[in-house]
């Protein structure tokens, strides 16, 4: 969601308008949990991301975006806190 959409307490956390006990609920080196939200990467972006390696797929979780291994969701790269996706 963007800002302007999130109730006030949560706009101004800046976590992409997760509740409490959502943000960041990822790590590096760790799979993703089976119930984590995932949402579309906007286009411009995936363009400049480029393709990802073989048996990697990029993934947006809140504002940021993993490079996590197809098979077991690993994250292995991120870029954190996007701000205005």
């Amino acid at each position: 969601m963007r800002q302007g959409r999130c109730p006030p307490g949560l706009a101004k956390k800046g976590n992409g308008c997760l509740p409490p006990g959502q943000a960041k609920r990822w790590a590096m080196g760790q799979p993703l949990p089976v119930d984590i939200a995932l949402y579309p990467i906007p286009r411009e972006l995936r363009t400049r991301l480029g393709t990802p390696p073989a048996g990697y797929k990029f993934v947006r979780v809140a504002s940021d975006i993993l490079l996590i291994a197809v098979g077991t969701s690993m994250v292995v790269d991120a870029i954190e806190d996007l701000g205005g996706l």
